[in-house]
């Protein structure tokens, strides 16, 4: 199991601080001291949550300039906003700047808003992304695109600079949908997704669909899971408990839409439950993903979590740390998350077989 960080910020939590980025290049510098797997940021527009990451691209330049060796991946770009042309252009900037750590996780967007970016594709959306990844997959190994220039002439270009990997890690961000979760089987995609919607066993069966469709196309390859998490560590879990209480039930709260089905199904209409009931479907949300959709307590609780999400078929969990809680105790709490990646490394340390006494060997 990966350990990776994930940030996701609500910006009028820090607006005005003067720091609006220091807990992500802090976070980047000591995920790549400890051995963290990656640092991923998303796409995010025209609202305050999650508004602070308009561009992934701008950010991963920043962190690839304070950092040596943590890979740098978007999660995600939402492809139907953009040509395809840009986001080769653009990342190839970041794979440069890296020396090599860039990878990729294509969403197809859901907030039709964020479409006033590029309206036309917000129909079919879903269908753009899988073509997305095909098309900045080929302009990254050196094919070409075409189309037509600004006097209505065919053109084919090649993007530029040249990228220092051959081959770009891509991933699909699946949730609801096992479609997508086969889709990116197909495509030999990684998957990042997230509990909020599902359930460990509902997300056991989409692994299962996924590695199916995997080993189907792609025979020999088993693919690569990322399961984002809310993440707080700390000594006391009651203490971490009322720590994120506040922020994490914020965060459900804006994702209801998300988690309703979960909670009360597809009949009831979100917009005609008042306040009062939306606050206690919250905390009973809260109280459900404290346990399943967090990596919150201490680090022996996180390593029974981490243990479980191997179980359901993850190979990465990616730790989501700015979803409210006070920097300072963020920064605190990457301590105990190094202490759990350590441990991690440890159980899969391979044995000398000089260290063995005889009859132990298997």
């Amino acid at each position: 199991m990966d350990l990776s960080l994930f940030y996701f910020a609500n910006d009028t939590a820090i607006a005005g601080t003067g720091g609006r980025y220091e807990l992500l290049l802090e976070g980047a510098k000591f995920a790549d001291r400890s051995g963290l797997a990656a640092v991923w940021t998303p796409e995010r527009h025209f609202h305050p949550f999650g508004g602070a990451y308009p561009n992934p691209s701008v950010l991963g330049a920043a962190i690839a300039a304070v950092t040596e060796r943590v890979a740098i991946r978007a999660g995600s770009v939402v492809a139907p906003l953009h040509h395809p042309l840009r986001i080769a252009e653009e990342w190839a900037v970041v794979d440069n700047l890296s020396n090599g750590r860039v990878g990729l996780a294509f969403a197809s967007g859901w907030h039709s808003v964020d479409f006033i970016l590029r309206r036309e594709d917000y129909e079919n959306r879903r269908e753009r992304v899988i073509e997305a990844v095909d098309e900045v997959r080929s302009l990254w190994g050196g094919g070409t695109y075409s189309g037509l220039d600004g006097q209505g002439r065919p053109v084919e270009v090649r993007a530029f600079p040249p990228p220092v990997q051959p081959e770009l890690p891509v991933w699909l961000t699946a949730a609801r949908g096992i479609e997508t979760f086969e889709a990116a089987g197909r495509l030999k995609a990684g998957v990042l997704t997230h509990m909020l919607g599902q359930d460990p066993p509902e997300l056991a069966r989409k692994i299962a669909a996924y590695r199916t469709a995997a080993q189907k196309h792609h025979p020999g390859w088993n693919g690569h899971v990322v399961l984002m998490l809310h993440t707080l560590l700390g000594t006391d879990i009651d203490v971490v408990r009322e720590q994120v209480r506040g922020p994490f039930s914020a965060y459900l709260k804006s994702s209801m839409h998300l988690i309703a089905r979960s909670l009360i199904g597809d009949d009831i209409d979100l917009e005609q439950i008042n306040e009062s009931d939306m606050d206690y479907l919250v905390a009973r949300a809260f109280d459900r993903y404290f346990t399943i959709g967090g990596l919150f307590g201490t680090v022996e609780d996180a390593q029974g979590l981490v243990e479980s999400a191997a179980g359901l078929g993850v190979d990465e969990i990616a730790c989501l740390v700015d979803f409210g809680v006070e920097k300072s105790t963020v920064i605190a709490g990457f301590e105990h998350l190094g202490e759990l990646q350590r441990r991690i490394v440890a159980e899969h340390q391979p044995v000398e077989f000089s260290t063995l006494r005889q009859g132990e060997f298997r």
